[in-house]
């Protein structure tokens, strides 16, 4: 039997380190996602192509990121744990880097899909092997964990959106693209040798859980046959869609409510302060609601958050039109939707248990590239009934799942783990 290791051991020493490791890999494929919403005016002006096309792009990126990612998991935990982690970090610098520099020399809108697709696939990989990693070394505080390794992908992006907008503002989009591309995935490749998962005789055993927890793992295979990983799914996929939204289109809802680049609050820009008030609100909310999931259970958890985020897209589409409200809404939204990443792969580790939880979690994953496909929809709604019938109809989505958790979930979750216990 695998015991914990004593407070201040090698073991528990390089868990922590590999943590922290796996935080900063996350932290540098961040802008991949969250400041892509930068480039997309300098695109369109720069090159008359439509906005639709252009957030196609945004809409493959998710695709790749997310629907690869079972191919990474599956072959990081067959590698093993020594050579799996490291590959899957290098492979995917590699191919963060290439994306970013194809869109800096791109002249036709195809090449921005071929870069989009290549950056998905990188950071789809690096967010496997971390999130895997998370699950396997903090049995302990999985949600926790978990939280803050996503914390890394959703807050990340706060260090580097007002140093990306300078550098388009200044040298072009081209150059944003380029150099920034360059310099994460050349960290990326540093830090690739260093990370690894636990070895057997460094895993630690859980104290006796809070939450429900199957007694066994579960194979990919078997997860897939799953109901209650279907239920599950579909809840990230209602959830992921509405705050992919808020995410592709930050910038044009900030424009259509009159917000241009000189609207000042607090001496900058009201997008600037939104972009970076929104990455920290949806980092902090990872970790915080998986600590919290951690202690009352994942589904009650879910319950707060995502009634929270109902509350939040209504208020943005009654109160949002002033620039204070607006950061202020906008804040919220980001920070009762960041937590999916948290809730949503512990909750799967805890039904299908750790052996294949890198493999498992990309599975549950690829709900987020599924999610990606409905947010082109958000401009059709958009100019049909404005971005206030599009914040309502987030609203209404949160609050279906909140039911689905308490009275869906819940008691499949339970069944679930009796049986395979």
């Amino acid at each position: 039997m695998m015991t914990r290791p004593a407070p201040g051991s090698a073991a528990s020493a390089n868990r922590r380190t590999q943590l922290w490791l796996g935080v900063v890999c996350m932290i540098l494929i961040a802008n991949l996602q969250y400041a892509w919403t930068l480039f997309v005016s300098p695109m369109h002006q720069a090159h008359g192509w439509s906005l639709r096309d252009i957030q196609f792009a945004f809409a493959i990126f998710i695709a790749t990121e997310t629907w690869l990612t079972p191919l990474a998991g599956w072959a990081v935990d067959n590698l093993g744990p020594r050579r799996g982690p490291p590959a899957a970090i290098a492979l995917g610098a590699v191919l963060v880097g290439a994306g970013w520099v194809i869109n800096a020399f791109a002249t036709s809108v195809g090449t921005i899909y071929w870069g989009a697709a290549l950056s998905g696939a990188g950071a789809g990989a690096i967010y496997a092997t971390c999130v895997g990693n998370a699950v396997k070394w903090f049995p302990d505080r999985r949600g926790l964990a978990v939280g803050l390794t996503a914390a890394g992908f959703g807050a990340g992006a706060a260090l580097t959106v007002v140093p990306i907008r300078l550098v388009i503002e200044g040298a072009g989009y081209a150059s944003a693209f380029f150099w920034f591309g360059v310099g994460q995935g050349a960290v990326l490749l540093l830090i690739a040798p260093a990370l690894r998962a636990p070895l057997p005789e460094e895993r630690i055993a859980a104290p006796a859980p809070r939450i429900a927890q199957a007694g066994r793992s579960a194979t990919p295979q078997q997860v897939i046959r799953a109901p209650a990983f279907w239920v599950l799914y579909a809840m990230f996929v209602v959830v992921s869609a509405s705050g992919l939204m808020v995410t592709a289109q930050i910038a044009p809802i900030a424009r259509a409510y009159g917000f241009n680049n000189n609207a000042a609050l607090f001496g900058a820009s009201v997008l600037s302060l939104a972009l970076v008030v929104d990455n920290v609100m949806n980092g902090l909310a990872r970790p915080f609601f998986g600590a919290v999931s951690d202690r009352i259970g994942r589904e009650p958890t879910m319950a707060i958050a995502f009634t929270l985020g109902a509350v939040s897209y209504w208020l943005l589409a009654i109160v949002g039109t002033s620039p204070a409200a607006f950061v202020l809404c906008a804040g919220l939204i980001f920070f009762t939707w960041g937590e999916i990443f948290s809730l949503f792969p512990s909750t799967c580790t805890d039904l299908f248990g750790p052996r294949y939880a890198t493999a498992n979690a990309s599975l549950l994953y690829t709900a987020k590239g599924t999610s990606a496909w409905l947010v082109p929809l958000a401009n059709v709604l958009a100019a049909r009934a404005g971005w206030n019938g599009v914040f309502l109809l987030c609203a209404a989505g949160n609050v279906a799942v909140v039911l689905a958790a308490l009275f869906v979930l819940r008691p499949m979750r339970r069944r679930a783990a009796v049986a395979v216990v």
